[in-house]
């Protein structure tokens, strides 16, 4: 399932931007896991990034895919919480990272970024309920019950 939930509007990107560093993707890379505790937020520059959410026993029972302008890791590092999903990065993506204390100071510095912060995290919400609505539909259908959801990075 594609998603532009996680695009952030340019005045955000381009801010956060100036704080970032490269983060090497020549191969598929996991940007952060579910569980860990937060580090940063991550901007897909170019390419795309799959967000999976697994249960206890290791099923993917959420599945999310976003693409260039997307901004990774915000609810954890708004909310100094665990990352509640896992980010993987395609080969070759361009990705940039933005440390935490680097996050804070922009937002210090610039408080009219909360705007552009809160859109990008709503429009995550709002996706992740319109897939978790799909999968209850497909559930329903024999289709996705029971079975792990595949995404083209997990091959």
């Amino acid at each position: 399932m594609k998603h532009d939930s996680f695009i952030a509007d340019g005045r955000l990107i381009e801010a956060l931007r100036q704080s970032s560093q490269p983060v090497s993707c020549i191969e598929g890379r996991i940007l952060f896991s579910q569980g860990d505790a937060q580090v940063g937020v991550y901007i897909i520059e170019n390419g795309e990034a799959a967000l999976m959410m697994t249960s206890d026993s290791g099923n993917v029972i959420l599945c999310l895919h976003t693409g260039a302008g997307s901004v990774l890791g915000l609810p954890a590092v708004i909310g100094d919480e665990p990352y509640s999903l896992t980010a993987m990065a395609r080969k070759g993506s361009e990705v940039s990272f933005v440390t935490c204390d680097d996050f804070e100071e922009l937002l210090g510095t610039n408080p009219t970024l909360n705007r552009h912060i809160l859109d990008v995290l709503a429009n995550e919400v709002r996706a992740t309920r319109h897939a978790i609505s799909d999968w209850k539909g497909q559930a329903g259908k024999g289709q996705a019950g029971g079975q792990q959801f595949r995404t083209p990075l997990m091959r």
